[in-house]
């Protein structure tokens, strides 16, 4: 199928004012999407709706984003069953509250995932899963797709930076197990040079916890955070960087994924509603310092306290924060934090400024992708 349909990522910054391309049945009726993906800390539902008016002005509308936590990449049976019962309840949601049909129903099993079982020599568990996922739903032909962390990178990419931004953005998604990006280096959207790391906001955190001591105290968990991330960048974060070749090509860089999301509502609450935030590299040590020094600083109520313009809805901050806290405890929002940092130091230079950027829906964007590659097949 031809693609047809284009829509606008819409966004409040400059970064993601673009027109991606789209693919969609011919109707002249919003057209509504799942994708609901397997990730290493949970399982992640987007429901977006393609409007009616999309061939002209490239309206959509996100309709639920939602997630699971349920720990896959413990590979324990608790776990397991956990998030057996998060992708079934999340595909029944879609399917019986959203009424959209199983063939626009997409679900995949992130790189992360395959990665951390290829690792541990836990492949059987991707399969088992898959097949008790295909019973459960009661459709042994049920596509579950183990996406690989080339095709990943990629499709990010394409979902979420506009096609003005295109080949200047070094796009980088930190997830909970492993961190993975790139960028088009020669002009075209077919050759893609692949970032990828086997550090994410998890798995980070579960390196500083499981170096520790007797002394189980913050302090010392800082401690150790930092020769863990020490020793990831001296033997894995520089040489990916240097290896990827995208410094003199990349003006922007742009970071997806939680922690992305996370830094991102805390340091900047009064922006709750935009989709990306700019920032700087000393904005985010300062967050960073923060995070260990004042936490208490960083709770909702206090954030919103904080807030002087009578135009920004507080309720609505609130509860987004209280969402960050959620799925984030101090520990990991400090090694998410930490992870993000190494790998920004890496772009800061006194002669040549590159920008970046934290953009918090980029799950959406991942998803639209993978929609379009699907109907086109």
């Amino acid at each position: 199928m031809s693609k047809h349909i284009v829509f606008v990522v819409l966004c409040s910054l400059s970064f993601l004012t673009g027109i991606q391309s789209f693919s969609a049945p011919q109707e002249n009726k919003p057209v509504i999407y799942a994708g609901i993906e397997v990730g290493s800390k949970g399982v992640k539902m987007s429901i977006v709706e393609i409007g009616k008016n999309a061939q002209s002005n490239g309206e959509f509308r996100i309709i639920k984003d939602t997630t699971v936590n349920t720990d896959f990449i413990s590979f324990t049976e608790a776990t397991f069953q956990a998030t057996l019962n998060g992708l079934a309840s999340l595909f029944q949601v879609a399917q019986q509250d959203f009424n959209i049909p199983v063939k626009r129903i997409f679900t995949v099993i992130s790189s992360g995932v395959k990665m951390q079982a290829d690792k541990e020599k836990k492949t059987d568990w991707i399969t088992n899963f898959i097949t008790a996922f295909q019973q459960r739903v009661n459709d042994p032909g049920r596509k579950v797709e183990v996406v690989d962390v080339l095709q990943e990178a990629r499709l990010s990419h394409l979902g979420i930076v506009p096609n003005a931004r295109r080949y200047n953005t070094f796009l980088i998604d930190i997830g909970s197990g492993n961190t993975k990006g790139g960028y088009f280096p020669y002009g075209n959207t077919n050759e893609f040079k692949l970032f990828q790391l086997n550090w994410g906001t998890k798995s980070t955190t579960n390196a500083a916890e499981k170096g520790l001591s007797e002394d189980k105290s913050l302090a010392s968990y800082r401690r150790q955070l930092r020769m863990v991330l020490e020793g990831a960048e001296n033997t894995d974060i520089i040489y990916a960087v240097n290896a990827s070749g995208a410094y003199p090509l990349s003006d922007n860089i742009a970071f997806s994924g939680g922690i992305a999301w996370s830094v991102a509502t805390l340091i900047r609450p009064e922006m709750t509603g935009n989709s990306v935030v700019a920032v700087s590299y000393e904005d985010v040590v300062k967050f960073s310092e923060t995070l260990f020094t004042n936490f208490s600083s960083l709770s909702p109520e206090e954030l919103a306290n904080k807030i002087n313009d009578p135009g920004v809805n507080k309720e609505a901050v609130m509860r987004e924060v209280k969402r960050v806290h959620s799925v984030f405890d101090q520990r990991s929002l400090m090694g998410g934090t930490g992870l993000l940092l190494k790998i920004m130091r890496q772009f800061k230079s006194v002669y040549e400024s590159k920008q970046f950027y934290l953009v918090k829906n980029g799950q959406v964007g991942w998803i639209s992708a993978y929609v379009q590659d699907v109907i086109e097949d």
